[in-house]
Parts: structure tokens; sequence; C-alpha cells
């Protein structure tokens, strides 16, 4: 009780809140980010039939935020999900919640520099800087840029104002769909690859993207509790999750039907460098991380205010966020391997962020376990696909890195 009582002195008041419109806009941004990129790639990693797993995927997930939501509901004061965990098993949940689901977005939001330096590189293959006396390549120069863009949108403190960046990134997904097919339609690539209709060697590597592609339940306590109406929050869920499940695999089918097996780590890499569509495709692609960072690192920035409690000293936050922005740079730089690394995050973290945690807070808070039925069996089931993802998919993906920096 005195560990709940206080986790409550540290709460505090609730702002107005957000619409149920501008916490959709949210929700989908907060999915529909760079996996979209790579979601071709999956489905090329494990044949026609795995997007059957893509779907599946999406159901679970939806499924266990919901289970997220039940657990938020047994306590009101519940701010943050490791405040779940913390609920569910004391101090020692809360820490492990927190170092997997704040490093999960940490990677996410490295995820997002490597991406902009992948596509600025392509855009402007020759570029090279001078800085402070030292040349920099055309790759590390965007990146920095790049930093140098994003870090006015995390001093934002309110998902409200968020939501207008929201907004840009979700017509921003549709714009590359759009792009992206217009390529294979109208610019001479085509839709005629066959691919393979199933690669069991692959299967590790496609799950883990798929689960990468699903993973905002980080994210999903931050968007409950901005909310005005906070009842409404299970009909923002079927509405991103459905949304986001139309954008995803659309460009999975379009990407695979374009280019096969051929498919790189991020479809833009793949496009044709001087079609106007191809143009579009990747400009938009850089617009993108500038509208999802700040959501993304929002709550690792709150959660270190709260702990140090910097919430009255605007210049600390402000050199607190900073600091957050500039060592994503550093490890955007160090280990600069798109796909794997988006491959790790989805097998180690989003696993265990999407299916484990909240099966087993859940379980605990709710004490579903003393009932037996379709739904401890449901929940069963999802813990054992998550428990074999996760190993698999981790060691798949690791070995992959290792590699890579060895050919390096």
């Amino acid at each position: 009780m005195a560990e709940r009582d206080c986790w409550r002195a540290k709460v505090s008041t609730p702002p107005r809140g957000t619409t149920f419109l501008r916490t959709c806009f949210n929700g989908v941004n907060t999915l529909s980010g760079v996996g979209l990129l790579s979601i071709p790639y999956a489905l090329s990693e494990g044949g026609w039939f795995s997007i059957m797993l893509l779907f599946l995927v999406a159901i679970l997930c939806c499924y266990t935020g919901q289970l997220l939501r039940r657990c938020m509901d047994a306590d009101t004061h519940i701010q943050t999900y490791p405040d779940i965990g913390g609920l569910a098993f004391g101090a020692k949940g809360r820490t492990l919640v927190s170092t997997f689901i704040y490093l999960e977005l940490y990677l996410v939001a490295v995820e997002f520099l490597i991406l902009e330096g992948d596509n600025l590189t392509k855009l402007f293959p020759d570029t090279c800087f001078h800085i402070g006396g030292h040349k920099v390549g055309g790759k590390q120069g965007f990146v920095l840029l790049t930093a140098l863009a994003i870090l006015p949108t995390v001093w934002l403190r309110s998902l409200a104002l968020l939501a207008y960046l929201s907004a840009g990134g979700v017509l921003a997904s549709v714009v590359l769909v759009v792009s992206v097919a217009w390529v294979g339609a109208a610019d001479g690539v085509g839709f005629h690859e066959k691919g393979v209709l199933w690669n069991w060697t692959g299967l590790p590597i496609a799950v883990s993207l798929y689960t990468f592609c699903y993973g905002g339940h980080a994210v999903f306590p931050t968007l409950r509790n901005s909310m005005r109406e906070r009842s409404q929050f299970s009909q923002v869920l079927y509405v991103s999750f459905i949304l986001s499940t139309i954008t995803y695999g659309s460009m999975a089918v379009f990407g695979y039907l374009m280019y096969g097996q051929n498919l790189m780590s991020q479809v833009t890499l793949n496009l044709p460098d001087n079609n106007l569509s191809s143009k579009i495709a990747i400009y938009t692609t850089l617009i993108n991380p500038i509208t999802k960072y700040a959501i993304i690192v929002s709550p690792i920035a709150t959660d270190l205010e709260e702990k140090f409690s910097l919430q009255n000293s605007r210049l600390i936050r402000l050199l607190l966020r900073t600091g957050l922005v500039i060592s994503t740079v550093v490890v955007a730089l160090t280990v600069p391997f798109f796909g794997y690394v988006m491959a790790f995050i989805g097998s180690f973290l989003s696993v265990s962020a999407c299916f484990l945690f909240p099966c087993l807070c859940y379980l605990k808070i709710c004490r579903a376990y003393r009932s037996f039925g379709a739904e401890l069996m449901l929940i069963g089931a999802i813990i054992a696909m998550g428990a074999s993802v996760a190993v698999i998919g981790t060691y798949t993906s690791v070995k992959q890195i290792v590699e890579h920096m060895h050919r390096v």
C-alpha cells in the first residue's frame, strides 16, 4: 500500500485532455511508423502466406492493448506502462517493464535517424559536410541535420499539440503508400514479381518485423491518460489498429509484387532515382520521423522528469530532452543497420511489451488466472507464442547484426 501511495503522490492533475479524433491521430501515428517502409521486406522474408501472420499479430496486439486498458481501469492513478508493472509485481515489475519499454522506444527513435540518413543519402549521394574542420560523410551529416530539425518538436510536452504533427504523419503514411503504388502502376516497374509462398528460414525475421509494426503499447497509457474522455480509449485502439493494418497490408502487397525477393530493408531504397513519384515517396519518408519522433520519446522524457522532479524547471527539462536526442544520434551513427536493428527491437523488446507483459500483468492485477476458460487459454497461447518469437527472433537478428558489423 505504501508503494501505491507513493505513486499517487507523484500523479499530477491531468490536463483538460485531447479529443477522441486527436487521440486517434496520435494512435495511428504511433502504429504507422517506420515499419511501413520495412513491411514489404518482412513479407519477402516470410513469403505470401506470412501475410496471415501480419493480420494475426495485429489482432493479438489489439487484444493485448485492451488488456492494458483493463489494467489501467483497475486503478485510476495509473499513468504509465511501468505503473502497470509496479501494480502487478511491485518494484521489480516496475523496473523490468520500464527497462524494456523505454529501451524499445529509445531504439525506435534511433531507427528514425538511421532512416533519414539512408534516404537522404539516396537523394544526395555525393554530399559531404565539413563540421569544425572535420570532413563528415553524407549519411552521418544527414543524421545530424535531422536531429537538429526534430529537436524543437521534442521540447513540446502537450499531446494535444503533438496531435497536429500526428495528423501530418498519418497523411504522410497515406501519401507514401500511394506514391509507391504509383511507381509500380505508372512508372514502368510493374507488379510482376511472383515471390514465394512460404519461407521457413525467413519467418523469424518476418514475425519480428510484423510485431515491431504494432509495437505502440509503451505509448498507450500516455495516450489514454491524455484523453478528455478516457472511456473512449477502446474505440481509439480499434480505429488505430484497423487503419494501420490497411496501410501495412497495402504497402506489403505492393512492394512484394514490385520487387519480390530483391527487396531491401526499406522499400524506398528500391525505388528508381529519377521518377517524380519516387522522389515524393522518399521526401514523404523524410517527413515521417519529424512527425513521430516526439511522441515516441515523450514517455521516456516524462518519466525522467517525474523521477527527478523536474516538472517545474523548464531549462533543465529542455536540457534533458536535448540530451536524449543527442544520445540517439550517437547510437544511430554507431549501429546504422536499419533492418537488423528493427528485427531485434521487434523480437526482443516489442514482443515483451506487446505480448508478454500485458498478459502477465492482466493475469495478476485482474486475477484472471483464477477462472479457467477460453480467455485464460488464449492468454496462455499468446504467452507461449510470444516467448518462442522472442527467443528465435532475437537469436536470428543479433546473429545478423554481428555478421554485418564484421563485414563493415
